[in-house]
């Protein structure tokens, strides 16, 4: 019963007053204080703060459009369409990407299997059943029996 009335009367009490007894030591302490610092080492660490972020979002802006570049790269190679988005990260970081050394070689390799796969003899290997070195056999008698029969011909 004690707790009603003082919680009644004491709201009542305290609106009337302006609340002019009262202290708050703890809004008065400035954030600094609050954590143990001066307020030129709060502003130090606070600006510390911000170099930080503006790093780690510089970084994750870079990792960013390296992604995109990847992607574009196997865009243009299988001939997907183009992502707007790609596009935009890579312009704002603007000619800073660089690809990882390894993604760079994985990419080297996979245009060195391509040319391979689309050149004759690429070609060839992908038919069943054809085995290359009999036909590089094949091809050689072919040219010695010509040139065999050449020299035998008597307008030549």
């Amino acid at each position: 019963m004690a707790f009603m009335v003082k919680h009644v009367v004491g709201g009542q009490l305290k609106n009337l007053t302006g609340g002019l007894g009262e202290e708050k030591p703890e809004a008065e302490k400035s954030e600094a204080a609050a954590q143990g610092m001066t307020q030129e080492e709060f502003e130090q660490y606070q600006q510390q703060l911000v170099e930080e972020k503006m790093e780690r979002d510089a970084s994750f802006a870079q990792k960013k459009a390296e992604r995109a570049t990847i992607r574009t790269h196997f865009r243009e190679k299988y001939r997907l369409p183009k992502n707007e988005l790609d596009e935009t990260q890579i312009q704002q970081a603007g000619d800073d990407i660089e690809l990882p050394t390894e993604l760079a070689k994985m990419i080297a390799e996979d245009n060195q299997e391509e040319e391979k796969k689309q050149s004759i003899i690429g070609q060839l290997t992908n038919i069943q059943n054809v085995d290359l070195d009999q036909l590089k056999d094949k091809a050689q008698s072919t040219l010695e029996d010509l040139k065999q029969s050449a020299e035998k011909c008597t307008l030549m």
